[in-house]
């Protein structure tokens, strides 16, 4: 659930230090955003394409626009049995829905469709129709019984704020599966850093500015063997009578959340893990957010206000070396 008008992907810009000159990378465009794969400790170019066509491969499943996509043929009432692969992530869907109270929610696809903020001319939808749309949401109606998924009668899905975190963190599976022990995987902002620098060093990771160029960044943090995803009302929005619509929904109104903050950057082993809590620590907002993050064990984030000011989680600035920078 992460492009907008005019582009302004959440970047979380990699300073890596000197190792570009032993790596090898590759870049393609799949699930709607720019993915690179840099290897850091290894120079075999198939490896690094077999990484690439692994993501590429997940396309066919996970696409909410490819009408022959399984999510689409799911949503479309076409089919119940699904791949392995669509029900594990199905199956984390709902817990983290479940473990937000609904701030995270899988089924909010009709939504999705009516903002369309992907499209070419987004604009605010009748709200006779998201109120329609809102019939069709609710994440407890949904089951999931090995490979199989049943959605209730005017149920879609979007799985965009999970889907990548998943597919980067096979991607991450299949490199240390080749004996790969230094990469960054982007899955266009969602950053997944495979073990360390060579030298041992872990890698440094900024944070993009709300609202400035891509590559001025508010912080900096440490991320060893860590997945870095940000959430952000400046990653897909338009303006329509002067008023800002974002991307990151509420389940609730159906309406883009309306809250304090600008951004959300969760570090976390899992990068499934990251990609869901940042949009619902997003949802939840600052206090709520803040506290589901600090039950959680290993897991770190950094809110950011619109004022500008920076929150982080509870021993963040230690774990993560975070340094402000503007």
């Amino acid at each position: 659930m992460k492009r907008l008008l005019p582009l302004l992907l959440a970047l979380l810009c990699l300073l890596s230090g000197g190792c570009a000159a032993q790596s090898v990378s590759r870049t393609s465009f799949a699930l709607n955003t720019t993915v690179s794969v840099t290897l850091y400790d290894c120079r075999d170019e198939a490896i690094a394409d077999g990484a690439i066509d692994l993501c590429a491969s997940y396309e066919a499943i996970f696409s909410r626009t490819d009408p022959a996509s399984e999510l689409c043929r799911l949503n479309a009432g076409e089919l119940t049995e699904v791949s392995p692969a669509l029900a594990s992530v199905m199956e984390e869907a709902l817990f983290f829905a479940q473990l937000s109270g609904g701030a995270f929610d899988p089924t909010m696809g009709g939504l999705a469709d009516l903002w369309n903020f992907s499209g070419a001319t987004p604009a605010v939808p009748d709200p006779g129709q998201v109120a329609l749309a809102l019939e069709g949401v609710g994440y407890a109606g949904v089951e999931v019984h090995g490979n199989q998924v049943i959605l209730p009668e005017g149920c879609r899905l979007d799985l965009g704020a999970i889907a990548k975190g998943y597919i980067a963190d096979q991607m991450r599976d299949y490199l240390t599966s080749q004996g790969v022990t230094s990469a960054i995987i982007d899955l266009g902002g969602n950053l997944c850093c495979l073990g360390t620098k060579p030298g041992g060093e872990p890698f440094r990771v900024g944070i993009q500015y709300p609202y400035r160029n891509r590559n001025e960044v508010i912080a900096a943090m440490d991320a060893a063997s860590l997945s870095v995803v940000t959430s952000g009302v400046y990653e897909r929005y338009f303006e329509e009578d002067g008023v800002l619509y974002h991307h990151i929904l509420d389940s609730a109104t159906g309406f883009p959340v309306e809250n304090s903050l600008l951004a959300v950057t969760v570090a976390a082993p899992s990068s499934l893990t990251a990609d869901a809590l940042s949009t619902a620590c997003f949802a939840l907002g600052l206090e709520e957010g803040m506290a589901l993050i600090d039950s959680l064990e290993g897991v770190y984030a950094l809110f950011i206000t619109d004022d500008f000011a920076l929150h982080p989680s509870a021993g963040m600035e230690e774990a993560c070396r975070l340094e402000v920078l503007s």
